[in-house]
């Protein structure tokens, strides 16, 4: 006899399609296999006595504080552990229950219908600025050029152009002077029609600036104030491309004076919910997310966000992450920007682990690389 502990992380389907399992018993075993944890706030304390009983009685379970069962507080935090397969009995149980527990269980459904993507889009940073926090993404006219053609051939998915330094304290630049930066860029773009050999996407939030990106091939909109002005939406609609909509708590100039949130995951859940409701009204019909990591959010913030992505995997949009050398590395582990790659692809493996599907980057062929180890490990 052998025994072997295999890793929580394993591709189930195929484990138990090489077992021999036949294919209806292949799809019942894998959601036995796969555990969620859901941390539930503010839960009715009779609700909570419910979802107690309930999840015994089916091999689950909830954590509830003590004095749950006497009902000390009218509202409690819990915390559910349950396998696919018990959130699907749970999530049908309690649509017959009371004390907002249908809402509950409309929720569990969502979680369990939430889906990975496979392809992982690399999208590399091009800045036309002399301010960027990272020297070596500072480029100008045929320098950029130059480094849009190594990105392709290092295998990016999209190209991000930006004349504007949205780092934490940048310095106000209008509209002229931004389009002044990347004009040549975008120019060169157009006339090489560049555009056809990979996607780009104009880092902006200036209509003057995003037409002229638009008129240039370019098929997505990287806004980081996420489509606050409507003239954005209405650009990205009569062009049919892509909006990226990231969440960030003020400025660029105030952003990390102390953020604050009630619950930095349930807040930005309600931010994306409502700026996606804004852009489909516009007819935007293509959208990503972004967390905006280090866009007023605290280093413990960060962390959590790139922890807890595939809550926001609900909202059925893809989830763009940019860690790429930013100081929170530095937080962690002294470095400057130019010593934060291995730091920075430990931030983006574990993004994707958890549910990112485009990873803004420095360093394109590192991650290629790095992301084709992590598939080749995913696929055993």
């Amino acid at each position: 006899m052998q025994i072997e502990k295999l890793s929580n992380n394993i591709e189930t389907k195929k484990y138990l399609t090489e077992l021999g399992v036949d294919g209806a018993g292949v799809n019942i075993l894998a959601s036995k296999m796969t555990n969620h944890i859901i941390y539930i706030r503010d839960l009715h304390v009779g609700a909570a006595n419910i979802l107690k009983q309930d999840a015994l009685s089916i091999g689950a379970d909830l954590a509830v504080p003590k004095g749950t069962i006497v009902a000390e507080t009218p509202l409690v935090d819990c915390i559910l552990i349950a396998t696919t397969a018990q959130l699907k009995t749970l999530s049908k149980k309690e649509l017959a229950q009371p004390f907002g527990l249908k809402i509950l269980a409309k929720k569990l459904d969502e979680f369990i219908k939430i889906k990975k993507a496979k392809k992982i889009e690399i999208m590399g940073v091009i800045n036309a600025n002399d301010d960027s926090f990272f020297s070596s993404s500072r480029f100008v006219d045929s320098d950029a050029i130059f480094s849009i053609e190594k990105m392709i051939e290092d295998g990016a998915d999209i190209i991000d152009i930006g004349g504007v330094s949205s780092a934490p304290n940048s310095k106000l630049v209008d509209a002229k002077e931004e389009l002044r930066r990347v004009k040549p860029i975008l120019q060169a773009i157009k006339e090489q029609k560049l555009y056809e050999r990979v996607n780009f996407s104009i880092d902006s939030y200036e209509p003057l600036v995003v037409e002229q990106a638009l008129d240039s091939g370019f098929k997505i909109v990287n806004d980081i104030t996420g489509l606050a002005n409507d003239e954005i939406c209405k650009l990205v609609a009569n062009y049919n491309a892509r909006a990226i909509i990231m969440h960030m708590q003020g400025t660029p100039q105030t952003m990390q004076i102390a953020p604050k949130y009630e619950n930095i995951i349930s807040d930005m859940y309600t931010f994306f919910e409502q700026r996606i409701e804004k852009a489909e009204s516009f007819g935007v019909k293509d959208i990503s997310l972004d967390v905006g990591i280090g866009f007023g959010k605290t280093l413990e913030q960060n962390l959590q966000l790139i922890k807890h992505l595939e809550h926001f995997l609900t909202l059925n949009k893809p989830i763009l992450v940019g860690a790429s050398r930013k100081s929170m590395i530095d937080q962690i582990s002294k470095s400057l920007p130019k010593d934060r790659l291995a730091g920075t692809l430990a931030l983006h493996l574990e993004a994707i682990r958890n549910g990112a599907s485009i990873i803004r980057v420095h360093d394109v062929a590192e991650h290629i690389q790095a992301i084709k180890i992590k598939q080749a490990l995913d696929a055993i």
